[in-house]
């Protein structure tokens, strides 16, 4: 799906449905069950097809009687353990989505970018297309910060070229930053993100990449107590921060 920039000042029609499964801890089957039921009601008249378009920021849902809270977006940050696939469903692979907490498993999430099977770190999880899109879109210059570990010795050769732009053998990437930290450790910081980037650029000088860490994304960094395999949601200072950038 292709978002754009001005989606957020148009009026969008949603099934209601999808609004209050995606909003709310509602599967989809229990919404639809409850709207069959006529339980559901839109400024206080009954819906009784589940397929019901609505605008959202225009009116109130009620279940029972009892307006319920919509909350439309859902940000959570992840510490990524390795063996996990970025994606929202795989028959034989595990998958992110499964280390979200029970209360949002049912909120239509998916990550936010992606991150290799063998790769760890920070990963945003939500349902909010726009962000996503403006977190990935190349041209916003989003900043991704990554621990390195590869089989052989940092030297200030790969220092030059990746500030130079490493050339792929199917692009050229843009300057890169490569701070050595240790014999075979370094912080690499990149403004885009091609298929197996840091793994490939490494690779140039005939290094093998051991352990890869995103420790950081725009302005967000992964949280110091978060151990690997928790997910939380953005507190609102990670949120602004994340934003300032997108």
């Amino acid at each position: 799906m292709c978002y754009n920039e001005t989606i957020n000042l148009e009026v969008v029609m949603e099934r209601i449905d999808k609004v209050i499964s995606s909003q709310s801890n509602f599967s989809r089957k229990e919404v639809r069950k409850m709207i069959l039921k006529k339980r559901v009601t839109v400024d206080g008249e009954i819906v009784d097809k589940y397929d019901t378009k609505i605008d959202q920021s225009r009116v109130v849902i009620a279940i029972d009687g009892k307006d319920i809270d919509l909350k439309k977006n859902i940000y959570l940050i992840l510490n990524k353990p390795k063996g996990y696939i970025s994606a929202t469903e795989d028959k034989s692979q595990r998958t992110v989505l499964e280390l979200v907490p029970e209360e949002f498993k049912e909120r239509e999430l998916f990550p936010a970018g992606r991150l290799d099977k063998d790769t760890t770190g920070l990963m945003l999880i939500t349902n909010d297309g726009v962000m996503a899109h403006n977190i990935l879109s190349p041209r916003k210059h989003i900043k991704k910060i990554y621990e390195v570990t590869i089989d052989v010795d940092m030297t200030e050769e790969m220092v030059k070229g990746f500030k130079s732009g490493i050339k792929l053998s199917d692009a050229e990437c843009k300057s890169a930053e490569l701070n050595i930290t240790g014999k075979s450790l370094g912080i690499v910081t990149i403004r885009e993100g091609r298929y197996h980037q840091i793994k490939r650029m490494f690779g140039c000088y005939g290094a093998k990449v051991l352990e890869l860490n995103r420790i950081g994304m725009g302005n967000l960094n992964l949280p110091k107590e978060l151990k690997l395999g928790e997910c939380r949601e953005l507190t609102e200072n990670e949120l602004e921060r994340l934003q300032e950038k997108i």
